[in-house]
């Protein structure tokens, strides 16, 4: 319930997240059928990179900084990773004048940017500061739901879908000693109502390793297709605070592993803060993994 997102907005974590969100919500919505997104640990929609949590910080100039400059103009990656990064573009363009560079897109403003007219949005946010900052933002938009639970109970609630489609972001702070076991447990219970979901699970590499044991119990779970996707921005090491990150993704798109080839690399060049850097991307489980043996 501490845990305020403002004073991380835009860093390094929040671009690698966020660019590959916004690339499988758009393989979503490819095909004709409505979708629903189901952000579970929502934070707020926008962020205002001149207020005074983001100041405090200034993590963003480490994320969000290394790919625009100042004045709003971008700071492009080679031409095949900046076509992959374009939805996640997009939505930060949609948000800030010409010339300018003042606000970032939290997931659920990412996402409503992504969705269609008949697709929705679910967004789950316990914080109560938070959740009304949300209720604002939605408006009159009703491809949304706001809620206030905690995010098992809004997994189980709202899974499966009535649209039978759908991507669902497991995002928590981590601040919690038992949250890692609370997120295997969201998964799992997520996945046993809604087996054919796009399930993505955000985890911080900070050299203690619950990166590891995260993977290893997901893995354990034999699902058929999962996949590690992250980076790490300098070579990691213990009590050295937030160095890199990634997301453990149940049934991705089938072309997302490929475009992430040239996507993760890219950004791991150009959010690098030392030696060590450096991308990850491996099949977990299933038969995605023996075919790639």
């Amino acid at each position: 319930m501490n845990y305020r997102h403002a004073f991380h907005a835009g860093n390094h974590a929040d671009v690698v997240k966020h660019a590959v969100c916004a690339l499988i919500v758009s393989y979503l919505a490819v095909k004709p059928k409505p979708f629903r997104v189901l952000d579970l640990h929502a934070g707020i929609g926008v962020y205002d990179l001149d207020g005074p949590e983001a100041q405090r910080t200034l993590e963003w100039r480490d994320g969000l900084g290394r790919l625009y400059q100042v004045d709003g103009r971008p700071i492009p990656l080679a031409p095949p990773a900046e076509a992959l990064l374009a939805p996640w573009r997009a939505a930060v363009d949609a948000l800030n004048a010409p010339g300018t560079l003042k606000r970032y897109p939290g997931s659920p403003d990412l996402f409503r940017q992504l969705l269609r007219p008949d697709d929705r949005l679910s967004v789950n946010e316990l914080h109560p500061l938070d959740k009304a900052v949300l209720d604002d933002w939605r408006g009159r938009d009703r491809r949304i739901v706001v809620s206030a639970l905690d995010a098992s109970i809004a997994a189980k609630a709202q899974l499966p879908p009535p649209e039978r489609r759908g991507f669902i972001l497991i995002d928590p702070s981590y601040e919690a000693v038992d949250e890692a076991t609370r997120v295997v447990r969201m998964l799992a219970a997520g996945h046993r109502r809604f087996a054919t979901g796009v399930y993505a699970i955000w985890y911080p590499v900070t050299g203690d390793g619950l990166a590891d044991r995260l993977r290893t119990a997901i893995g354990a779970f034999g699902l058929p297709r999962t996949l590690d996707a992250g980076m790490d921005t300098i070579r990691v090491r213990p009590e050295a605070g937030l160095q890199g990150s990634g997301l453990i993704i149940v049934n991705p798109p089938f072309t997302l592993a490929r475009d992430l080839e040239i996507l993760l690399p890219a950004l791991a060049e150009r959010l690098a803060r030392g030696a060590g850097f450096g991308h990850r991307l491996a099949w977990l489980t299933g038969e995605a993994r023996r075919n790639s043996d």
